[in-house]
Formats: structure tokens, sequence, C-alpha cells
């Protein structure tokens, strides 16, 4: 990697003035190919914006996206074919896409084409029918090999669809990333490493676990709710309740208790990483839900990368009740959890990334207790005039990357 003799951003503390590096940016800049290698645990669209501005920088950015989506076209999909969520996953894919004219910018937009949601289904069917067969105006200015691939994998998702499958909003690079599992033998890595080639992928994108599980939220008045949209949807306020732990059921229609384990390839991913992020997302079913599986917070300690948790700005539906440094407490005991005690907090969390002037944060910022904790508190501008009251991609890419 570019990133030359690593500074060990543990043992050797950053300056209080720190700030992002120009000349290591520009030096990321002019060989993204060969730039850092950031492992995100993610979910959902949040990242993306920041996955497309890191492109500039790097092309080996890593991300491990959890696979319990359970609503929208993803849930038809698992439904249908017993397989992991693959929506978030696509769209990551997506942003990390190469759409220069160089790459395949034709076929992204394919990817990105979703059909109505409003149609009837054999009108639904009939556009899904002109894609496979390249005649549809999106599919027919993708460049012939490329069309050709694209149209194979659809055909095989198209050909698999019992009679009542639901169209009705189904992404296009679902359905193609549904049909390349299904020719690959129901191998989700092979699909995506095949998915990846067709759409250039600057950066690696992978499940964290193959595992078609489901995710269930403990709520603290000692209520269960299976199912990622559910928990996504809950309105905690209403209910005087706060999310106390997160588990995976084997069904998704009873708590079946269920124990994944982080696959060795993931494992080798986070021992190869120059930084680790908590990004932000939702807190549970975007970052915590990420480090279930068995082994995982194992493999963050091991790792000598430092460790960064970017909390999510504004509102976080799934923090009602809990404040920053309790988010900071909650993912610590979720790694600690899966280590062999007495765990260091180094070894879990090196950083907690904010901008205490322009950002909004659940409960405030307590600065002395996050110290007290044993993190590092970097407060710097992460929010502009355009992203407000979100991070601005550029700026929060420029701090992961100074840091790596």
């Amino acid at each position: 990697m570019l990133s030359g003799k690593r500074v060990n951003r543990i043992t050797d503390p950053l300056p209080p003035s720190w700030a992002p590096d120009p000349q290591r940016l520009d030096l990321f800049a002019g060989d993204p190919a060969a730039g850092p290698q950031l492992l995100f645990f993610t979910g959902g669209s949040a990242l993306d914006s920041t996955s497309r501005a890191l492109k500039r920088f790097t092309h080996n950015s890593v991300h491990l996206v959890t696979p319990y989506d359970s609503g929208g076209s993803s849930a038809i999909l698992r439904k249908a074919f017993s397989m992991p969520a693959i929506g978030d996953l696509r769209s990551r894919l997506m942003s990390l896409a190469d759409e220069r004219v160089t790459g395949h910018p034709e076929g992204v937009r394919l990817f990105a084409h979703r059909l109505s949601k409003s149609a009837a289904g054999p009108q639904l069917r009939a556009e899904l029918d002109t894609i496979v067969a390249g005649e549809h105006p999106l599919a027919a200015v993708v460049d012939q090999q490329t069309r050709g691939l694209i149209c194979i994998q659809l055909q095989a998702c198209r050909e698999a669809m019992a009679e009542d499958f639901d169209l009705r909003g189904a992404s296009i690079g679902n359905l193609v990333l549904a049909g390349t599992y299904l020719r690959n033998a129901k191998n989700l890595d092979a699909a995506i490493a095949e998915f990846a080639r067709h759409a250039q992928v600057l950066g690696e994108v992978h499940t964290v676990t193959n595992d078609n599980y489901h995710l269930v939220a403990h709520l603290d008045d000692g209520s269960r709710v299976i199912g990622e949209h559910l928990i996504t949807g809950l309105d905690l306020a209403a209910r005087h309740a706060v999310i106390e732990q997160l588990s995976l059921s084997h069904s998704p229609d009873e708590w079946q208790p269920v124990q994944s384990v982080l696959p060795e390839s993931r494992q080798r991913m986070i021992a190869a990483a120059e930084l680790i992020c908590f990004p932000p997302g939702s807190f549970y079913t975007s970052v915590l839900a990420n480090l279930l599986p068995r082994g995982a917070g194992r493999a963050i300690a091991a790792s000598a990368a430092p460790k960064v948790y970017v909390p999510s700005l504004g509102t976080d539906p799934e923090q009602q009740g809990i404040s920053l440094t309790d988010a900071v407490r909650r993912l610590l005991a979720v790694l600690r959890q899966d280590c062999e005690p007495p765990v260091p907090v180094v070894q879990l969390l090196n950083y907690v990334m904010i901008d205490s002037r322009n950002g909004c944060y659940n409960g405030g910022i307590d600065v002395p207790a996050l110290h007290a904790l044993g993190v590092r508190v970097l407060d710097l501008p992460l929010v502009s005039v355009q992203s407000a009251p979100l991070a601005d991609a550029q700026l929060l890419s420029e701090a992961l990357l100074s840091l790596a």
C-alpha cells in the first residue's frame, strides 16, 4: 500500500491539534489502486456517499455488510431463494462501481434501475423480459459483452421465479445478483466476485457472514422483535422502551436462537486492515448487528490497526434513550463479550470521531465521560453547509484516510 511504513496510531498518539494530512491525501489520490485498506462494519445506505468519495483515494476499502435485511425486495428474494439479504450489499457495490468513462457507467445505470411499484404483474414481467433479451433502452446501450453476461444472470433469476413472484419495485441489480448466486450453486462469495467484475467495483464488499438468519431486538420491557425492518420501524419513544441487545434467530416467525460464526476469510480481512471503522448508520441494525458472529470481537481485538467509531449525526430512532456515551459503552460491551477477559479498551476502540460545532448527537457530547472509558475524542469539521445535518462524504473520507 502507498501508506508505506505504518505509523502505529495506537502506541504513537496523535498530537492535540491533529487534522487530516493534505500531503498524505494527495499521495493516495495519485495512485488509488495502491491506497490503504480501510475496513467498515456497515449496513444500509448511510455510508454509500462516503464510499463514492473514497474511490478517489483508494480502491482497497473493504465493507462488511449485514445480511439480515427483512424488508422490501430483499425480503422477497430471501423467501423465494432461501438466501441472505443482498439489497445493502448491492447498494454498496454500486456506490463503489467504476463510473468513469473507462468503466461501465451504462451497466451501473442498468443495475440501479427499479421496476415500477404500481404496475401490474404481467407488465412488470414484460419489462423484465425486454431487459433479459437486451432490448430495453437501459440494456441496449451496455457494451455487448457486458450486456450478455448481465442477461445470462437475469435469465437464471427469471427462470427460477415462481409465478406469484412479486416484482413490484424490484431492483435490477438485486435480480442480477440473485441470478449470479443461483448460477454459482448458491455460493454468495463467488456470486459477489462475479457481480463485482461486471460493475468494475473499486473495493471489496462482502456480507459479514452468509448465514440466512434473522435479527432479533431484545427490549428493556422484556419484549422481543424479530426482523430487521420491524426493528428499524420501532417507535421506541411511544413504547417507552430501549433496545438492550441483539441476537439471531433461525426463524423469522418465532425466536429460535442461533449462533453465527465469522468466516476465516473475514477474519483475514480484519487482520489485514489498516484502519477499522464503525461508521454512521443505524446503531443496532447497521453497526452492532455486524458484530454478532462469534469471532468478530476477537479478530478486532487482535488487529493492530486503529479502530474508530463515527457516531451518526442527527436522530437515530434506534438510539432512543441512549446517549453517545452509552452507545460507546454498548459497542465496547458487544466487542468484549466475544473475547477472553480482560481486554483493554485500547484493543477494541481508540477514537470517537465527532463534530461538536456542527453536529447533533443523542444525549449531547460528554468528552470527560468518553475519555474515562479509555477512548480519544477526535473533534473535527465533518459537517458542511451542503451536507448538514449529516456528515460530508469528502470530509469524513479525508479524516479516516489520514488516520490509516
